[in-house]
């Protein structure tokens, strides 16, 4: 399960990263990331605060 998650997360991580290429801000890498993640189903929380 872990093994396959890892895969969705890189090839979710690679698209955003084929397509605008490099030098835009983070924010914008960001976003395309959650919008691609959210495509393949996976649910996550961002930016959290660690205690």
């Amino acid at each position: 399960m872990e093994d396959l998650l890892t895969k969705e997360i890189i090839g979710a991580a690679i698209e955003v990263h084929k397509y605008p290429g490099c030098g835009l801000l983070e924010s914008i890498y960001e976003e395309a990331l959650f919008y691609e993640l959210e495509l393949r189903g996976l649910t996550f929380k961002s930016n959290l605060r660690l205690m």
